[in-house]
């Protein structure tokens, strides 16, 4: 598979010597101080251009003007309820998106705070669902220096004074402090979760100055990485002389992003805490009834250092200190007065006014000597409060608390523990980064991606349980159907597990004999009852013991696309959680299964034809988890009936059994089994010919939801033919032989149409249809394919064709666009001109180049893959390209215009570095042989059988927590 020397594409090198002075290197080179070998790297003086958001076309705008009347209505409806709409084109931040972004701060799941490259502090998500990126410029890092002759004395906020944040000079406000820094001789590397910036002889030309930023962001680590805290290690090395009186300055304002600063009864607190760990706590009382925050900002006494704080000033006159007062006792004294630990709580602060803190670290700095400062952020928001739904505690609070104050006891740990975290990051990401096979870029890019599990506002909660109680309204015996799932003999265990014997029931999961093919309108038969809400059961009932309760998780498909775990993208995205946090997957996969098993009947109108139906139809997995109240109000997303769609179920059934065999958790496969077996059973309507393959409706009916599709298609069917062969490798294993020859079955027939009615000889047409594109090149024609093979099971097709098609992939959608330098362009006619057809077929989604690389390296195609991936590097993060570094979008266009900045897809980057090192679980997997079928008559064809239903294939294993389900008929 994987070779040892076609890696490198492009020469691609940045090594740190070519942005420090080697000797600056070598006076950092111990405790981490300096940069990493391979790192992601810009002079804090570079530019941070503005960045161009795309536009469609006069002929798109007129297809989409109906859609657009409707979704603007929605918007406005949504508004007047005080709620913003999941999808919202036509509002706009106030600060323009720009290239500023760097490594943003904190664990998973408890809100973040990003930091530019430069050092501001923006890109505010302490709130779920909400995100302000205007940085808030009073947040800063300053240094302050005086040497034993007193002939030399610098003082500078650490960050260039060019920032679109910073104002006109104001007496008493920010401006009046020394905005110094040129950034000529700084630097800043970034290597997630870690970032380092070195002053090397800014402003001091005698003072070496390394800020390394920690977070605690651990693979495997399910404590450490759900907590709101962030490290600043800075190094001093002094080259002069004379002795050096070096004070850092750590400034911030009691605010959570925007103008939330000026709310008013914000209190600010000193507090001196444990092994030298003091500082001040912000409490900030958000508005809109949103839950409250409390900042803890603080830093580490030590024999060397001495630790003060300035508990209150203000931006403005009327506070006793304002910011030009505290600068200049900062410029006199190099520290604040001790005393000011005994001031108590400030006086609530009035609307309007700003309410700031600061903590001071001073040192002495002998000549030719080193000395370390450490500071430490923390925020503590116990609680989540979505809008129309319940209440939550955040994953930490399972090890700090319910208590705001929790900040102090974060604050602290982080500076007892960030060396322990450092050791695991280290140890983590070493054997990558020392793979000599890899392209540098590939290295610190793919660790980079990572950023979106911090900033694509993940939501991380302490359990199962809600903090208040929700609203039970549970399915009455009449409107579900129970669900036996109790098991004769089986010996279920963790590691290996045999199922002895096996025993099958009917009328399970909906299998009551007509199957689905016969509802000629799903949406209406199952329509039977019109609850509130989802089944209690399916909301809460599935408790697991403390070994593997990790929480629920959530992220959004993005922050301007904000609905929770969209599972179209989540797709993509999964490879990453699998692969570093494989409980947390687990538990999506989990919720997912649970959301098939069940029905939300509450009207709905789609957008797009402006027809009605229902939220949630049984069966079908949903798009997303919701946005207003996650895991109970599911499908936020209301452009298109998604129950219609046909990727969505392939998915489900392809990750899941990924997951099952990666993990080789048999327990899980138990519980979900019901669910991906009624995933299936749901797909036999959309198979309209009786070939066994799946048909399109003539409209966007998938990922794709802008690009029509018409008969059989090459992304939905090749997910189909693939999600066969998985059911059917799933059901041989959990004990559902029957089934499992079903699948096989259907497979060969199916396999055999699609590739009549697709294959043209060299690649797999876009579609059956007779449109100007039926014929176009797609880019991610072979994602069914792509799962496949990540999963160890047997190719969907030879390997001349897979090759064949990737191939004309490769040339086409990659090499015609820019040489390759932009990525993959999704659609391409076969003279060479991208499809125009729509605004989706004519862009480069970042995410699906990451995919069509693992596909190519799953192929033995690495050479290509590579040079595939880059692009998408090249156009994105490199000096040359178009600024998107730490803030990957779903697509732009060719002339780098984006779409939807702060994207899950392009966490698909992951799917490379599994494809690079597929888990001995997964190579070990049992195989099927999908041609070794028994004969099924035509009379038992569908996969929706009276004589089988579910499986009763648990022994001690719990279905979805219980031994009985509700499932909704």
């Amino acid at each position: 598979m994987v070779t040892g020397n076609i890696f490198h594409c492009r020469k691609n090198s940045w090594p740190p010597e070519e942005y420090v002075s080697r000797h600056t290197l070598h006076l950092f080179d111990f405790d981490s101080a300096g940069p990493p070998k391979h790192a992601w790297r810009r002079r804090l003086n570079s530019h941070a251009n503005i960045l161009k958001e795309f536009s469609i076309t006069f002929m798109e705008a007129i297809k989409m003007v109906r859609l657009g009347i409707r979704l603007w209505s929605y918007v406005r409806e949504e508004a007047s309820h005080g709620r913003k709409a999941p999808i919202d084109p036509f509002t706009r931040e106030s600060c323009k998106p720009s290239a500023s972004q760097g490594v943003p701060l904190g664990g998973m799941g408890s809100g973040s705070i990003s930091r530019g490259f430069r050092g501001e502090f923006r890109q505010w998500q302490i709130v779920p669902g909400t995100c302000d990126s205007s940085p808030v410029m009073a947040n800063q890092f300053s240094i302050f220096v005086s040497r034993d002759s007193g002939n030399k004395k610098y003082a500078s906020v650490l960050a260039p004074g060019r920032h679109e944040g910073l104002g006109k000079a104001r007496d008493e406000g920010i401006s009046s402090w020394g905005w110094n820094l040129s950034g000529q001789h700084s630097t800043y590397h970034a290597l997630f979760p870690r970032a380092w910036t070195i002053y090397d002889g800014e402003p001091d030309p005698e003072l070496k100055v390394s800020c390394r930023q920690i977070s605690p962001f651990i693979p495997h680590n399910y404590k450490d990485t759900s907590l709101p805290t962030a490290v600043f290690v800075y190094t001093l090395v002094n080259t002069g002389r004379e002795r050096a009186k070096v004070s850092l300055l750590f400034t911030w304002a009691n605010s959570i992003g925007g103008v939330s600063h000026l709310s008013g009864d914000h209190v600010n607190e000193p507090f001196i805490g444990e092994d030298g760990v003091s500082g001040v706590l912000l409490h900030h009382k958000t508005a809109k009834g949103n839950p409250p925050v409390t900042f803890a900002i603080a830093a580490c006494e030590t024999q060397n250092v001495n630790v003060t704080v300035l508990p209150c000033f203000g931006l403005t006159e009327g506070r006793s200190v304002t910011a030009r007062q505290m600068w200049d006792k900062m410029m006199q004294d190099g520290q604040f007065d001790r005393q000011n630990f005994n001031s108590g709580p400030s006086m609530p602060s009035s609307p309007g006014e700003t309410l700031c803190a600061a903590v001071s670290a001073s040192a002495w700095v002998e000549p030719h000597g080193k000395c370390t400062i450490a500071f430490s952020l923390a925020w503590s928001s116990p609680k989540i409060k979505f809008l129309k739904g319940s209440s939550y505690h955040r994953r930490y609070t399972k090890f700090y608390g319910t208590s705001e104050r929790a900040a102090l006891n974060l604050a602290h740990d982080a500076l007892t523990n960030y060396k322990r975290w450092e050791e695991e990051i280290e140890k983590w990401q070493s054997p990558i980064l020392n793979d000599q096979r890899l392209p540098e870029w590939y290295k610190f890019t793919l660790f980079n991606e990572l950023y979106f599990l911090v900033a694509g506002g993940t939501v991380w909660i302490d359990s199962s349980l809600p903090s208040t109680n929700v609203k039970n309204d549970q399915d009455s015996p009449e409107d579900a159907q129970r669900v036996d799932v109790k098991v004769t003999e089986a010996e279920v265990n963790r590691r290996h597990t045999t199922i002895s014997e096996y025993s099958t029931t009917s009328g399970c999961n909906g299998s009551t004999g007509d199957g689905l093919k016969n509802n000629s309108d799903p949406a209406v038969t199952q329509n039977k009852r019109n609850s509130n809400n989802l089944s209690e059961h399916f909301k809460w009932q599935d408790q697991l013991d403390d070994y593997d309760d990790v929480g629920r998780f959530l992220y959004l498909e993005g922050v301007e696309y904000i609905m929770w775990n969209t599972y179209d993208v989540h797709f993509y995205a999964s490879f990453a959680l699998l692969d570093l946090f494989p409980k947390i997957e687990i538990n999506i996969q989990r919720d997912f299964a649970k959301a098939v098993l069940s029905e939300d009947g509450r009207r709905v109108k789609f957008l797009a034809e402006g027809n009605y139906g229902i939220r949630k139809v049984r069966g079908a997995v949903p798009h997303d988890l919701g946005t207003h109240d996650p895991w109970n109000e599911m499908n936020a997303y209301n452009i298109h009936d998604t129950s219609k769609w046909k990727d969505l179920n392939p998915k489900f059934v392809l990750q899941v059994y990924r997951d099952f065999a990666a993990t080789g958790d048999m327990q899980f496969g138990v519980d979900v089994w019901p669910a991906v077996r009624t995933a299936m059973e749901y797909m036999e309507q959309f198979d309209r010919d009786d070939d066994g393959l799946i048909e399109n409706d003539g409209f966007p009916d998938q990922t794709y939801d802008a690009w029509t599709v018409h008969g059989v298609s090459a992304y939905c069917g090749c997910l189909w033919l693939a999600a066969l062969q998985a059911a059917a490798a799933m059901a041989e294993q959990i004990g559902d032989r029957f089934f499992a020859e079903t699948c096989k079955t259907k497979f060969c027939t199916a396999k055999s149409a699609f590739e009549k009615k697709l294959w043209n000889g060299s690649y797999f047409k876009y579609d059956s249809g007779s449109s100007s594109n039926s014929k176009s090149i797609q880019a991610d024609q072979l994602a069914g394919q792509w799962y496949t093979a990540s999963s160890g099971l047997a190719p969907l097709f030879d390997e001349f064709k897979i090759r064949s098609a990737l191939q004309k992939i490769y040339d086409f959608n990659v090499m015609k666009v820019k040489g390759g330098r932009m990525g993959a362009v999704n659609g391409m006619h076969l003279n060479g001109k991208v499809d125009e057809t729509c605004m989706q077929s004519r862009e480069i989604w970042t995410g699906v180049t990451y995919a069509v690389a693992a596909n190519m390296i799953l192929a033995g195609m690495e050479k290509e893959a590579f040079a595939t991936a880059e692009g998408i590097f090249i156009a994105g993060w490199s000096e040359e390209g178009f600024g998107y570094w730490f803030q990957t979008p779903e697509a732009w266009t060719m002339d780098g215009h984006f779409r939807s900045l702060i994207y899950m897809r392009p966490l698909a980057i992951w799917g490379m570095q599994w494809a690079l090192s597929i888990p001995k679980a997964i190579l070990d997997a049992p195989k099927v042989n999908m041609m070794d079928k028994i004969l099924i008559s035509p009379a038992t064809f569908s996969l929706s059988l009276t004589e089988t239903g579910v499986r009763k294939i648990a022994n001690k294993a719990k279905c979805f927590g219980n031994s009985v389900l509700h499932c909704a008929c």
